[in-house]
């Protein structure tokens, strides 16, 4: 197993509610069986790469590559005293999704047949919008996904920790002059507002036809996500942060959200991501995939209740930018496993990626 680091710098300045920033780093994963490579990644701190190297190789090597399960348990008990969420659950997902390519490229199926396909094809929704963007580079990323076919579109909001309202609403009102009637309007607030500020937003913003409020506050205020929840007509959307399932179970079961959200390179790889779907199912709700598209694709399309999945704009430059194979959204949804290619489909273009490797 080999572990490597990319950094790429953004096109625009980055940032939305709560940080900023100018580079994307992924950690890729790549596990070797019988003359075949499943790769992973995962999103976060060059550290992440060390875990993968100190904590998490050794106890994968030479096991079975089709008991990924087993796997997966085996690398989450290891890390008990290490601490098991934030970048050491990164670890774990980035080497779970490598063993899941892996299976699939040895048994020569794409992963989406592997799991068992519920759909076709699955919808994808715009994500961008950064606070740093003036109106111009707004709306032409907003144009761009348009253009596409693409008739879900999510820009950030709660600027500054919610100190920038008037420019929050300014910038929601350009986005629907942008994208017209027909499309759905999504925000994102990063958990930059507080409890009733968030739902003065919501209501303010509800004459721009905002129908998706995503972590409005903190998602770990599952009672404050429940209050704005009540007073708003919006849908109510959290759990990119949930390192296990028991963080999803508790979100989903506290009534706090209309649709969960998993983040596969976060939440323990293809094997968590697929147990939170079933969470959520059980308890009436949708699932959606964030960020990370290329890895979300085929996991979406293997549960009945998967609403969309995330094309994030700086996730889907860099994976475009890394790696062959990467999926075409035009029309609004993409369709996994539709060129038969093995595994998840994407291979490293290691000629494109060198020039940023830095470990």
């Amino acid at each position: 197993m080999s572990v490597s680091v990319y950094r790429v710098p953004t096109d625009l300045p980055g940032g939305d509610a709560t940080l900023t920033w100018d580079a994307t780093t992924l950690v890729l994963v790549e596990a070797a069986a019988a003359g075949r490579t499943g790769l992973g990644f995962t999103y976060g701190s060059p550290a992440t790469a060390a875990v993968v190297g100190h904590e998490l190789a050794d106890l994968v090597t030479g096991h079975d590559a089709f008991d990924v399960p087993a796997a997966n348990d085996r690398m989450s008990r290891a890390l008990r005293n290490a601490g098991r969420p934030g970048i050491a659950a990164g670890a774990v997902s980035a080497v779970d999704i490598a063993l899941w390519d892996l299976k699939a490229r040895l048994l020569g199926l794409p992963l989406v047949r592997l799991l068992g396909a519920a759909r076709d094809e699955v919808a994808v929704y715009g994500s961008g919008g950064l606070t740093p963007y003036d109106d111009g580079q707004l709306a032409r990323q907003l144009r761009g996904w348009t253009d596409q076919g693409i008739d879900r579109v999510k820009i950030k909001v709660a600027e500054s920790w919610g100190r920038e309202e008037a420019r929050d609403l300014h910038r929601t009102r350009l986005a629907r002059r942008v994208v017209g009637d027909a499309a759905e309007l999504y925000v994102d607030a990063n958990g930059g507002c507080t409890r009733k500020q968030a739902v003065r937003m919501a209501a303010a913003m509800a004459d721009s036809g905002v129908t998706w409020l995503e972590e409005p506050v903190s998602s770990d205020d599952l009672t404050g996500l429940r209050e704005v929840r009540d007073a708003v007509t919006a849908d109510v959307a959290a759990g990119e942060y949930g390192y296990d399932l028991p963080y999803f179970s508790r979100m989903a079961a506290s009534g706090a959200v209309d649709c969960l959200q998993a983040d596969v390179t976060r939440c323990g790889g293809v094997t968590v991501w697929l147990r939170a779907a079933a969470v959520a199912e059980g308890l009436g709700l949708h699932i959606s995939g964030h960020c990370a598209p290329h890895l979300h694709a085929h996991v979406a399309a293997a549960v009945p209740n998967t609403r969309h999945l995330e094309w994030f704009h700086d996730h889907v430059r860099v994976e475009n930018l890394l790696f062959r194979g990467t999926l075409d959204p035009s029309g609004g949804t993409v369709t996994p496993g539709a060129r038969g290619e093995p595994g998840h489909g994407l291979t490293l273009n290691r000629d494109a990626a060198d020039r940023y490797r830095t470990t």
